[in-house]
């Protein structure tokens, strides 16, 4: 499609996911996350799949695939990453904010601050300085569009959910008022809160417990990272005066942030 898509956290999960469905479209991609090893093998896999060199001219670079190396929780790291991009890169259609995590699932009395601050950074004010930093060259295009990663989390609270729930809520009011203030840019802003998915999520979210983690699994098919790209892809592929503005994706076996029903 010959568009230029700004990924954020595309190092696993959601975001690697996307970087394959949007490189399969024929799309340019700015990769970018906290571990260049990671970054530096998703571009090697994804370059193979895209236009050769050969074909290249100056309005569609032979290195399709960019990659940036920063933790969104600083301002400064995302700031200087963004206005490295080399000249070519700097005409930006979709952001995509997917860099988040949660750190624990414990009671409020019982949680770790250094959690809730980490889960703060990274997924409001991460989100915001990635999207005010890339907006100067998205806004030029006069038909951008906004793509955030809320959660199921961010339309109802659970139990030992606090702060990650705090968060999400948080990026699903920041998503409504992108909306609203972005209208006169022809700035699309889409929302989307998945459930249950199979992915680094709960690994991280329990610190690197895997039984901890799988236990979240167990008894249902949950989503998989590539469900979820999916919808990001067709969300980002509708006529260019329509826009999904909020999108909730659950498995079939989740009803929403609180009820499942597991065999």
């Amino acid at each position: 499609m010959n568009r230029t898509i700004f990924i954020t956290g595309a190092t696993s999960g959601f975001g690697e996911a996307c970087a394959r469905k949007f490189a399969a479209a024929g799309d340019h991609l700015i990769l970018t996350g906290r571990r260049k090893d990671r970054l530096d093998a998703l571009k090697q896999e994804l370059e193979g799949s895209l236009r050769p060199a050969a074909t290249a001219t100056p309005a569609t670079p032979p290195n399709r695939v960019h990659t940036l190396v920063f933790d969104v929780q600083d301002r400064t790291a995302v700031d200087a990453a963004v206005t490295s991009l080399p000249e070519a890169w700097q005409k930006i259609n979709i952001l995509i904010n997917n860099a988040g995590l949660a750190l624990g699932r414990d009671f409020f009395d019982e949680a770790s601050m250094e959690d809730w601050e980490t889960m703060i950074d990274t997924n409001v004010k991460g989100l915001l300085y990635v999207s005010k930093a890339v907006l100067p060259l998205m806004i030029p295009t006069g038909n951008g569009h906004v793509i955030n990663l809320g959660s199921v989390a961010g339309k109802e609270v659970y139990e030992k959910g606090n702060v990650y729930c705090g968060s999400k809520f948080a990026v699903d009011a920041i998503s409504k008022s992108m909306r609203i203030d972005l209208l006169r840019h022809g700035i699309k802003v889409t929302a989307i809160h998945p459930g249950a998915a199979e992915t680094e999520f709960s690994k991280v979210r329990f610190k690197g417990d895997e039984g901890q983690a799988k236990k979240i699994y167990a008894g249902y098919t949950p989503l998989q990272a590539e469900d979820v790209a999916d919808a990001i892809f067709y969300c980002a592929s509708l006529p260019s005066h329509v826009c999904i503005n909020d999108l909730v994706i659950t498995c079939k076996a989740q009803a929403d942030a609180i009820y499942f029903y597991k065999s």
